[in-house]
């Protein structure tokens, strides 16, 4: 095993190591810096969620979805396996490190503005790809530019995307509990839109897990 020792000279701010220098990259603190994008914008909250606390949530759903799906939803239809599905989740968001989260009403205002947004999270999502080192390009650009023409990743990306509408609909519902009724039209469209997907995987969480959100933590310990 070829074992390298990293040093990091902080007056001169440069990696060094034992044998070869190596390629400096931006990616990972650009990731940290999700942490900064608020979801939401145009709407009062009673809590904040940035990107990054989402993107967890979304991969958490997203897993159980896909574990749904081969338990119990599997005859005759692709089962990707549930922790590539996951880490898919993950990076859904990243674009949005440099454009922001895009309020829905404005995304899909019309086909049109749908359409060039799509054009600058695409631009975007190279932009962040290209601040990895060349070796590491060819292992993230699948989750940071999927290829849709698979047939398993556009399984795994409408996976992502029903995690991502029920992470929408937790924080209403969250909001609306804390008795912040600008979210109740928010929670009707995000059902209806999950309801439109036309999954057995989405009905079935719907049904058995989004009732305990509306529990207290003494009845979710009971």
């Amino acid at each position: 095993m070829n074992n390298k020792i990293f040093f990091f000279d902080q007056e001169s701010r440069e990696v060094t190591n034992d044998q070869e220098s190596g390629e400096a990259t931006n990616f990972f603190a650009m990731l940290h810096r999700m942490r900064y994008i608020n979801r939401w914008s145009l709407m009062k909250n009673t809590e904040t969620e940035n990107i990054m606390e989402h993107s967890y949530e979304v991969a958490v759903i997203a897993h159980a979805l896909a574990l749904i799906r081969c338990e119990y939803f599997s005859e005759d239809r692709i089962c990707p396996a549930p922790e590539k599905v996951a880490v898919m989740a993950l990076f859904h968001d990243l674009p949005e490190i440099m454009t922001g989260d895009m309020p829905t009403p404005v995304k899909y205002a019309t086909t049109e503005m749908r359409e060039s947004y799509g054009v600058v999270e695409h631009e975007a999502a190279v932009k962040l790809l290209t601040m990895l080192p060349g070796y590491l390009q060819e292992h993230y650009r699948p989750l940071v530019l999927p290829d849709i023409t698979d047939k398993e990743v556009l399984e795994i990306t409408l996976l992502v995307k029903a995690a991502d509408r029920f992470s929408a609909y937790i924080k209403c519902l969250d909001e609306l509990k804390s008795g912040n009724r600008e979210f109740k039209n928010a929670m009707q469209g995000v059902r209806e839109r999950l309801g439109k997907m036309n999954l057995p995987e989405i009905s079935w969480f719907m049904e058995n897990v989004i009732p305990s959100y509306y529990k207290t933590l003494d009845e979710l310990d009971d």
